[in-house]
């Protein structure tokens, strides 16, 4: 079972990828994908068990949908 809960905001970069930030983080984290920025987060966090609610701001979630699609093109 999760302690804490933790609402980090993400934007979308086309250089660097899917950025987030939060007040508990101590600096921004990137990574290429929504999956591994997740995966980034929990092990900047561990032993902490904290359930990570990423909160999608216009471009991350505008690169979210391209990329959904994309994949159901792809099948």
């Amino acid at each position: 079972m999760r302690d804490e809960r933790l609402e980090a905001i993400v934007t979308f970069d086309e250089r660097h990828g899917c950025i987030s930030s939060a007040a508990e983080l101590r600096q921004s984290v990137v990574a290429l994908s929504l999956g591994g920025l997740r995966r980034n987060i929990e092990a900047l966090l561990l032993p902490d068990e904290v359930e990570i609610v990423l909160q999608l701001h216009g471009l991350a979630e505008r690169e979210r949908h391209r990329r959904r699609a994309q994949a159901q093109l792809a099948r």
